[in-house]
């Protein structure tokens, strides 16, 4: 999910669960700390995991489907899901333009869920779940290096990336509250360590 300011959003505890509810995994980082390219290798190597789709207000873009790449819906419909528990976490990004996770993506199929999403909204789910989900957060070898990579993609004004590391600092000092941390120094062996937490945590 986009990165951005938002107001602070509880948790909204989950309906009744099943007794066979599949595991819920989640991602989370700093932005550019390479958490959805790892996400994407989980996916190649675990096909029998499924992706958490997203909701969001905002129009979708050439290409993009409902239902594959988001949940588009309407602010009145997303504002009626915050007022009646409907989403696990979610964010305003920007005025009006908001994204979160419905409880039913959660809950349909039998698949383990793969979530990538900020750490705020990692903390929502955990506190929704419990036990029933893993939350890894993925760590840069450093605050200098991630700030090397935000350079490194040349899309950000100087001071949005400034911003992006104020709030990456931030992110960091919480990565301890998180189920397990994986340093994302060598991508090749970050993936393999998130598969080893991943694959023991669907076969618990």
């Amino acid at each position: 999910m986009p990165d951005g300011p938002s107001a602070p959003a509880p948790a909204s505890p989950p309906p009744e669960q099943r007794p066979d509810a599949p595991p819920i995994i989640v991602l989370t980082a700093p932005s550019g700390a390479g958490k959805t390219t790892i996400a994407r290798r989980v996916l190649r190597e675990m096909p029998e995991m499924r992706f958490s789709v997203s909701a969001t207000t905002r129009a979708p873009r050439p290409g993009e489907e409902d239902g594959t790449h988001y949940h588009f819906i309407s602010e009145e419909d997303f504002r009626r899901c915050i007022t009646e528990g409907a989403l696990v976490e979610y964010e305003e990004v920007y005025p009006d333009q908001f994204y979160g996770t419905l409880h039913s993506e959660l809950e349909r199929g039998d698949a383990p869920v793969l979530l990538d999403i900020d750490v705020k909204g990692a903390t929502s789910v955990k506190e929704a779940f419990g036990e029933r989900a893993l939350v890894l957060f993925i760590r840069p070898p450093s605050l200098e290096a991630l700030a090397r990579r935000l350079e490194g993609r040349g899309t950000e004004a100087e001071e949005d990336l400034d911003k992006r590391l104020e709030r990456a600092e931030m992110e960091l000092a919480r990565a301890d509250a998180c189920d397990a941390v994986v340093v994302n120094d060598d991508l090749t062996e970050a993936v393999e360590e998130t598969l080893r937490h991943v694959r023991s945590f669907a076969e618990s």
